[in-house]
C-alpha cells in the first residue's frame, strides 16, 4: 500500500483518537456501530491492496451485459459508473472531477438491480495507467456505501497501516522449533512467521511448571525482548487472526522428536484459541499484492 501519510495524519489529527489505540476501542470512543458493510478485518483487507481510497458521487450507472462480464457471481451485475470525485482520503495520484470504475453489485431478494445514482461511496481502488479518469476496484464489489462512521473507521486503519513499526501483512509460516526446558514441563516454541515484505514477525510460546502458558508476537528481529500479547482489535491482533493457517504445516515444524513436534502443534493451537476467529463479512481481494 502506497498511501501518503499526510493525508492520512491530518485526517487523524482532526479525528482526536491516538492511533495506537486498538481499533475496535477507537469505534467505541466514536459511538459508531459498525456498519455490516465491512468488518476491520475487510477494511483493512481492502485498504492492504488498494492505492487509493476515494469518496465519491454516483453520477451515472450503466449496466454491462452478462456476456461482456467476465466472472460475474450469479445474483450479481456488474455496472460501468461514472461518478464524481469529492475527495481524496488516501493516495497520492492526481484525480480528476469525475472518475469511472467498473463494480459488480447484488441483486436484492426479488432479483432488483440497485439504483445508485446521487448515493455517496468509499472506493478502494489502484489508478489505471496512461488513463487518470480510470480506477480499478482491488475486488469486484470494493465499493462502499460512504457513511460518516465508516469513513472514520477507515481513515483509523489507514493511519494504523502506515505508522511506524506497523504489523506488516502476514502471508504464511516459515517455520517453528519448540524446546524442552530443564524442568518438567517447562518448554518454548517459537513460531517464525513469513511476511509480504519480509519484515521479522514471530511469536513465541512460553509454558512453566504448574502455569498457563504465556505466549505473544514480537515484530522486532530480537524477539524475546519484544514479545507482547497483540491487544483485541489491533491491527497485529487482525494479522494473526486473519491469516494463520488453521493448524502448523507440517513441513514449518522443524523438531525431530515425536514430543517437541507435538508440542509446537499443541501451542500454535493454544495461540489461534486465544486469538478467536477472525470476523469477515466479505472475500479478501484475489489481485497481486
Amino acid at each position: 500500500m502506497k498511501f501518503l501519510p499526510s493525508i492520512i495524519c491530518a485526517a487523524m489529527l482532526a479525528t482526536g483518537v491516538p492511533a495506537a489505540a486498538p481499533l475496535a476501542a477507537q469505534n467505541a470512543s466514536q459511538g459508531v456501530q459498525a456498519p455490516r458493510q465491512a468488518s476491520d478485518a475487510d477494511l483493512i483487507d481492502l485498504a492492504d491492496y488498494a492505492d487509493l481510497v476515494v469518496r465519491a458521487k454516483v453520477r451515472r450507472q450503466s449496466e454491462v451485459e452478462p456476456e461482456r462480464a467476465p466472472g460475474l457471481r450469479p445474483g450479481y451485475a456488474r455496472f460501468y459508473i461514472e461518478a464524481e470525485t469529492l475527495g481524496l482520503i488516501a493516495g497520492s495520484t492526481s484525480l480528476g472531477e469525475r472518475v469511472n470504475y467498473l463494480v459488480d453489485l447484488p441483486l436484492d431478494a426479488r432479483g432488483r438491480k440497485p439504483k445508485l445514482r446521487k448515493e455517496e461511496v468509499l472506493l478502494f481502488a489502484r489508478p489505471v495507467a496512461g488513463r487518470p479518469s480510470q480506477l480499478q476496484l482491488v475486488a469486484p464489489d470494493a465499493q462502499l456505501l460512504w457513511d460518516e462512521g465508516l469513513e472514520r473507521r477507515t481513515r483509523l486503519i489507514l493511519e494504523q497501516l502506515v505508522a511506524p513499526g506497523a504489523a506488516p501483512k502476514i502471508v504464511g509460516i516459515r517455520d517453528a522449533l519448540s524446546v524442552a526446558g530443564t524442568l518438567a514441563g517447562e518448554s518454548e516454541t517459537q513460531i517464525f512467521l513469513e511476511t509480504v515484505d519480509n519484515s521479522p514477525a514471530a511469536i513465541s510460546v512460553v509454558r512453566r511448571p504448574n502455569m498457563a502458558p504465556v505466549w505473544g508476537v514480537s515484530f522486532s528481529e530480537i524477539v524475546d525482548q519484544a514479545v507482547r500479547v497483540p491487544e483485541t482489535g489491533s491491527l497485529a491482533y487482525y494479522r494473526l487472526s486473519c491469516a494463520l493457517p488453521r493448524s502448523l504445516p507440517s513441513e514449518a515444524n522443524l523438531a525431530r522428536e515425536p514430543a517437541d513436534r507435538a508440542r509446537a502443534s499443541d501451542d500454535y493451537r493454544y495461540v489461534l484459541s486465544q486469538l478467536g476467529q477472525c470476523e469477515r463479512l466479505r472475500e479478501a481481494p484475489t489481485l497481486p499484492y
